[in-house]
């Protein structure tokens, strides 16, 4: 490093000093915290997002939001070229810098660290990092602080993209990279005309009993509702009604959004009687997540929940129907089945029923450790890889080689056989992969997903809902001393250690029809969390109640 960058750096972190008594961490949801205390740390990850521009020779993301979290807090994560989620690889670099001292502690972090990595610093570089933020009030300050720990790096631009849901800022990176065009009106243009597509190729038979057009979206009073309400005027097909747009007074993520309605299996605020029957979705506060519900009864706020787990296998039952087709009267001698992988990716929290369905449907079935990073990793390893998270994030991944192939047979059937069968499986293919968002799970291009299926098939939600019945299950915390005493193996299901532990869990286990549990530890706080299945919900909250009986005694504390 140079004396001019050294300067620079100097003059800059004093702008931005570090608050005492403070120690954060990067995770999936990178650093998360109350927004009064992030301006030094979005500071810091200005630099690394510029480092990180540097050493990959591509364009990063940097996105200001707490997604779920209440309005007061903040937050901030790096988007990698792909779209995806900052490697793992750079974590302790990424805590290390947000927790240093001081200017002299924080340069000596970056110059070692830009060594290693081998990373040239000067004006003949050149670094460029894409900046968006949520709704928040804060994020206007928090922007500002990115920006100046970008532009503190020599050679590096910080390009304001203004405000954006988080999966429009991954879409952006990753098209950018990729050479395209990375306007939001881009973005929605996508969206739009590849869900046009899907409807326009719709059976003949199945657009005589449509579905109800009628679909009403809680927007969590987030960035999703302001960009939906710009995404509608280009669909054609489908009336969208959005409550908690954040215009009629509601708080952000306040009784409201994907992860409330997940939670609490509740109607959100702004929800009436009126709603009964109808077609319900919800975003979380910076779209990233999305749940389909129904409202019972008109004297009750009690949901029928369509969680991640039946969007998973909504998508799986559609993808696989086409595949099917394009096998059909097969000329060439090759088995497309067998041919192309496809592979269903998710975690242990995922409602054993749903395992259980996508397994008779002769799917492949991975299990990663919870996380998004670590399901996105292992969706890449299929030609088609479909992961989602119950709490409603997830995705589809098409591998590159698997979308050239489709290309040339779509162009093949086009010669021979133009508007079969064959060519329009291949066609909504295609259009699938475009509506998706293959960066990161999106809110918006989900719910446009969902919808052009379920007009695809004809089916309602309530149909939908009863594909497979939810296994009862339960959740509970156990307060630890050192949550680093449990040791997991096999994405979370077994314990290494304490040793004797996981035979326990299993004797409770076998006592229960269908019964299934395992433990891991909190990835934030102290506490183990224990998670039950069993075949009814007293059964589920009694095995989940001995595990937790069990934890305690092993390790010492008290459950709650």
């Amino acid at each position: 490093m140079d004396e001019e960058q050294r300067k620079i750096l100097l003059e800059s972190v004093s702008r931005f000093p570090r608050p005492q008594g403070v120690k954060l961490s990067y995770g999936t949801a990178g650093f998360r915290a109350d927004a009064s205390i992030l301006s030094s740390t979005v500071f810091r990850v200005g630099i690394l997002s510029a480092l990180r521009s540097l050493k990959t020779q591509s364009v990063i993301g940097l996105m200001i939001t707490a997604s779920h979290n209440q309005v007061s807090d903040n937050g901030v994560k790096v988007a990698d070229p792909s779209g995806g989620m900052l490697t793992q690889e750079w974590e302790p670099f990424a805590d290390a810098l947000a927790n240093a001292v001081d200017a002299e502690d924080l340069i000596r972090l970056i110059t070692d660290f830009a060594k290693k990595e081998n990373i040239s610093f000067g004006a003949d570089q050149s670094a460029q990092v894409l900046l968006g933020r949520d709704t928040r009030p804060s994020g206007e300050s928090l922007l500002h602080a990115a920006k100046q720990g970008v532009n503190s790096i020599v050679g590096s631009v910080a390009i304001d993209m203004g405000v954006l849901t988080t999966p429009q800022l991954h879409w952006m990176v990753r098209s950018r990279n990729k050479g395209m065009k990375v306007s939001e009106l881009d973005y929605f243009e996508q969206l739009s005309n590849s869900f046009g597509c899907l409807i326009d190729l719709i059976p003949q038979e199945t657009m005589l009993q449509l579905m109800d057009d009628k679909l009403i979206v809680d927007g969590a009073n987030g960035v999703g509702a302001e960009k939906l309400e710009e995404l509608k005027k280009l669909l054609k097909g489908l009336v969208i009604q959005i409550h908690n747009s954040g215009k009629e007074g509601g708080v952000l993520n306040d009784r409201v959004g994907a992860d409330y309605v997940q939670k609490e299996k509740i109607v959100p605020c702004g929800f009436g009687p009126n709603v009964v029957g109808i077609r319900c979705a919800s975003l979380d506060g910076d779209a990233d997540r999305l749940v389909y519900f129904h409202l019972l009864s008109e004297s009750s706020n009690k949901i029928d929940l369509v969680d991640g787990d039946k969007i998973l296998s909504l998508f799986t039952l559609f993808i696989r129907e086409q595949l099917s087709i394009l096998n059909k009267n097969e000329s060439e001698n090759i088995n497309y089945d067998q041919s192309v992988r496809l592979g269903v990716v998710q975690t242990a929290y995922a409602n054993g029923a749903s395992t259980d369905f996508l397994k008779q449907l002769g799917l492949e079935v991975a299990f990663t450790p919870t996380g998004v990073k670590y399901l996105h990793e292992k969706a890449a390893d299929y030609d088609i890889g479909i992961y989602f998270e119950a709490n409603g994030h997830g995705t589809i991944l098409f591998s590159e080689h698997f979308l050239c192939w489709l290309e040339a047979k779509n162009s093949e059937l086009a010669s021979v056989s133009k508007g079969s069968e064959q060519q329009k499986a291949a066609l909504r293919l295609l259009a699938v992969s475009k509506l998706i968002n293959q960066a990161v799970g999106d809110a918006l291009s989900g719910l446009l997903l969902v919808e052009a299926i379920l007009r695809h098939m004809g089916m309602s939600i309530q149909k939908w809902s009863e594909i497979y019945q939810d296994l009862p299950s339960r959740q509970l915390k156990v307060k630890v001393a050192d949550r680093t005493a449990v040791i997991t193996t096999n994405a979370e299901t077994v314990v290494v250690k304490p040793s004797g532990l996981q035979e326990v869990i299993d004797a409770e286990t076998a006592k229960y029809a269908r019964g299934r549990s395992f433990i891991r530890p909190s990835g934030t706080e102290d506490v183990i969390r224990v998670y039950a299945e069993a075949s009814t919900q007293e059964a589920a909250d009694e095995l989940a109640k001995s595990v937790a009986l069990h934890v305690d005694r092993f390790l010492g504390f008290g459950s709650s």
